[in-house]
């Protein structure tokens, strides 16, 4: 089984707007590539909601920042494109760096307070370059639906409020983190993770749920997350960037138990595992 491939936004386009004229709806699922079980559920989620699916890999050189693994990111142009196949996937646009920032490219989305806190304070830029890149992805496309994972849910609440603010007329689909067996959260950057490092960061889906139960239990979110930060250096993660409960819609810090989303990045060596809940 394979899929057909366009490199050119004129070919996206005409092929989308041939599937709009028939009456088709379109679904859109922009990746990184170096797909795994996670993007394809998005694929399916895609198919569940419209007639066909495109999706996009482009590996985004703006939302990498100068001391990260651009260059080094996995890369398997012929592997994604047989998974999406088996998927159900109709189409994949896979654009050159050019077509994506031609010569004198010069724009950037910057989306505000919802992008400052958490990964924005730890990867300055971070956020500009994926907002950059959906918005051109989304216009491109036309899509009627595009499907983004939970497990970037600073990512995801980005990409809703950019919409929301932008007039984008396209409807966002939030799909839940799948998930390994041990509770990891599927990632390409677990690829990167030692056998040793994998058997600890299991444990991050032990801590979280742990913390949730006590917050949900009615302890105190400071001391809660104290004890978690410190069971996840104990349980051998080298650093923890954050642990924190936040408002689900706007990522700002909840000093008192209420629902809400736990986010958490954690870092074995250089290897930055990110996860987050509901509460």
């Amino acid at each position: 089984m394979s899929i057909a491939i366009v490199r050119t936004v004129a070919d996206l386009r005409a092929q989308v707007s041939a599937w709009r004229a028939a009456g088709l709806r379109t679904a859109l699922v922009p990746t990184m590539g170096a797909l795994h079980d996670g993007h394809l559920t998005l694929v399916r989620r895609g198919r569940e909601l419209a007639d066909r699916v495109v999706a996009t890999v482009f590996v985004n050189p703006t939302q990498f920042g100068p001391n990260e693994d651009f260059s080094r990111y996995p890369r398997d142009e012929a592997g994604d494109a047989a998974k999406l196949a088996s998927a159900g996937c109709d189409l994949l646009f896979a654009p050159t760096v050019d077509v994506m920032y031609p010569t004198g490219f010069a724009t950037g989305i910057d989306v505000g307070p919802v992008t400052t806190r958490w990964e924005g304070a730890f990867r300055p830029g971070h956020f500009q370059g994926v907002a950059t890149v959906v918005t051109k992805l989304l216009l491109q496309a036309g899509a009627d639906v595009a499907c983004f994972g939970e497990k970037d849910y600073q990512q995801l609440c980005t990409i809703r409020q950019l919409v929301r603010d932008l007039d984008i007329p396209v409807q966002i689909e939030g799909v839940p983190t799948v998930r390994e067996a041990d509770g990891l959260a599927l990632s390409s950057r677990n690829a990167y993770l030692s056998p040793e490092q994998r058997q600890v960061a299991g444990q991050l889906n032990r801590v979280m749920r742990d913390a949730i139960a006590r917050l949900e239990a009615g302890e105190a979110v400071e001391s809660v997350l104290s004890a978690g930060i410190q069971a996840l250096l104990d349980a051998g993660f080298t650093a923890v960037d954050y642990l924190a409960l936040v408002d689900a819609l706007t990522l700002e810090p909840l000093t008192e138990p209420a629902p809400g989303r736990l986010i958490c990045t954690a870092r074995l060596g250089g290897v930055r595992l990110l996860d987050n809940m509901a509460v």
